[in-house]
């Protein structure tokens, strides 16, 4: 019974034995093995089955894969006194576990050295440009808004800079100070830029006045179009109605001449003719000439006065 006992009692020291000795690297990790806090040996980086001395040494396993790191936005005053929220991102990984392990210690100290590594390098290289060499890539060629020739200046500045190199050349010099750190910085990017809540209310104005002078100008052009529009249509409805008149006095001065040549003819045909064609004329004339309320005076020798005592 004893003897059971003390093999299962040698089992389990053999099994915590073993296991306090052992451990497995997978292909996510490489590992540092300490003995009394300080490093002994290489850095593990292979996967596979490896062995330490149990309870003196400790094996710390560090990332292999890429890692990020997410800046905090920061207020940062650029070349020309613009001041501006910056926010930034990278991808770092540890190369050098043994070094990382002997400066940093751990990821969290890493992620604090890379706060003050990356933020100071952003801030450098803002502040040693103007805003448009962050903000843009390339120069831009102006644009003529359509049907106007109006030309958007609105960042137009020539950048010889630009914000791909600006993140490069952040990028290089993060890398040069992190270069005994144990790690790589793989890539740096600008995520995001806008003003300060005091600028941006200045820009904003500033960008509704050029719109509203083009809006203006728009206008402006409409109001001008119209006015042309309408002497146009003036004009033409003046022609047209001086055509109109034209040809109805032509008309009516046509039909007063054949009027006139057939009451010629018809007072030269006979004296019964000559008579009727008077007093069609006399009768004419004074329905033209009177109304209901005239009042008339004749003479005993005019030719109405002949006609009306003839009635």
């Amino acid at each position: 019974m004893k003897k059971n006992i003390l093999i299962a009692v040698a089992a389990f020291l053999f099994l915590i034995v073993f296991i306090k000795s052992s451990f497995i690297v997978n292909e996510m990790e490489q590992v540092v093995i300490t003995q009394f806090g300080k490093p002994v040996g290489e850095a593990i980086t292979e996967p596979g089955f490896y062995i330490k001395v149990p309870f003196i040494q400790t094996a710390n396993f560090f990332e292999r894969r890429y890692m990020e790191w997410d800046g905090d936005p920061n207020q940062v005053t650029t070349k020309d006194k613009k001041f501006i929220f910056v926010d930034t991102y990278a991808r770092w990984q540890i190369t050098d576990p043994l070094q990382f392990f002997k400066r940093l210690t751990n990821e969290r100290g890493a992620q604090s050295r890379l706060d003050d590594i990356l933020d100071g390098a952003t801030r450098n290289f803002i502040a040693s440009n103007n805003i448009e060499e962050a903000v843009r890539t390339s120069n831009r060629e102006p644009v003529a808004i359509e049907n106007t020739g109006e030309v958007i200046q609105d960042s137009l500045q020539t950048i010889q800079v630009g914000r791909a190199k600006i993140q490069d050349e952040i990028l290089a010099s993060a890398n040069e100070k992190a270069s005994d750190l144990g790690i790589e910085i793989l890539d740096f990017r600008i995520k995001r830029i806008n003003y300060v809540e005091e600028v941006q209310r200045q820009v904003f104005e500033r960008m509704k006045s050029e719109r509203f002078r083009i809006a203006d100008k728009f206008r402006s052009e409409g109001q001008g179009e119209a006015s042309r529009i309408n002497g146009e249509k003036e004009r033409e409805l003046q022609v047209i109605q001086s055509e109109a008149f034209r040809t109805a006095q032509e008309i009516k001065g046509k039909a007063d001449g054949e009027a006139a040549g057939i009451y010629a003819r018809s007072y030269d045909k006979t004296p019964a003719a000559r008579s009727l064609y008077g007093f069609v004329k006399s009768m004419e004339s004074l329905d033209k000439t009177l109304n209901s309320e005239s009042k008339l005076l004749l003479s005993t020798d005019s030719e109405l006065y002949k006609y009306l005592k003839g009635y």
